[in-house]
């Protein structure tokens, strides 16, 4: 029985902790895509803003977990969240494969 309440609670704590170190981490790749950004270069940079711009809903909606914005009837829209993102990523590859095929 302890067993299983110590799994509990580690579950529980890294449930509420999980959060605050994925925006910890988002803030270091947000300050690369600005570094990235503002290299002034003729490198295609159109699917590394789709990119950005996924991370970016992902910090949205790290935001709404911790702040607690949600109920448990409303959960359902996490999974907008994540077709967007998903979305976002399809689109960028399929820029990517675009351009490399007008560039060969």
């Amino acid at each position: 029985m302890a067993n299983v309440v110590t799994t509990w609670y580690i579950g529980q704590s890294l449930g509420i902790a999980a959060p605050y170190y994925n925006l910890a981490l988002v803030i270091v790749v947000l300050l690369l895509f600005w570094k990235l950004f503002r290299i002034p270069t003729k490198l295609y940079k159109l699917p590394w803003k789709f990119l950005c711009a996924g991370v970016l809903v992902f910090v949205v909606e790290e935001i709404i977990v911790i702040a607690g914005l949600l109920t448990e009837e409303t959960h359902f829209v996490f999974g907008f969240f994540e077709m967007a993102i998903i979305l976002l990523f399809i689109y960028m590859l399929l820029l990517q494969r675009e351009y490399i095929k007008h560039t060969t």
